[in-house]
């Protein structure tokens, strides 16, 4: 069965535009995923409601989302969104830009972990 994942119009427009300005850390951890490198597809800058996440396995409902520095605005604003989110039924993996960029071998180990479970 096809799951459908909602989104507006407006986050369908602004993913496209942020395809485009991605950090430093999603263009390292986009370079290590794509083309279903550890086994599943991921897809980047994926509308979601009125959101947009990082990183998104349609497959088996995994997000990835890559953490700059947090204010304590943004931190509950992501944990509001995030369980917007999860109550479609998608689960979330989170790394920072440091994780990425200091240790993406760690990241891509946890991350074939995840994969493993969710399949």
């Amino acid at each position: 069965m096809r799951r459908i994942i909602p989104y507006s119009k407006e986050s369908r427009i602004l993913s496209r535009v942020f395809r485009k300005q991605m950090t430093f850390a999603e263009k390292i951890l986009w370079k290590r995923i794509r083309k279903n490198a550890l086994g599943t597809k991921f897809r980047r800058q994926f509308p979601v409601l009125d959101y947009i996440l990082d990183f998104y396995a349609k497959d088996i409902g995994l997000a990835i989302e890559v953490d700059g520095g947090y204010h304590e605005n943004q931190f509950l604003e992501d944990a509001e969104r995030q369980g917007r989110i999860e109550e479609l039924g998608i689960r979330f993996i989170r790394f920072t830009n440091e994780e990425i960029e200091n240790d993406i071998d760690f990241v891509l180990e946890r991350l074939k972990k995840e994969i493993e479970e969710y399949k």
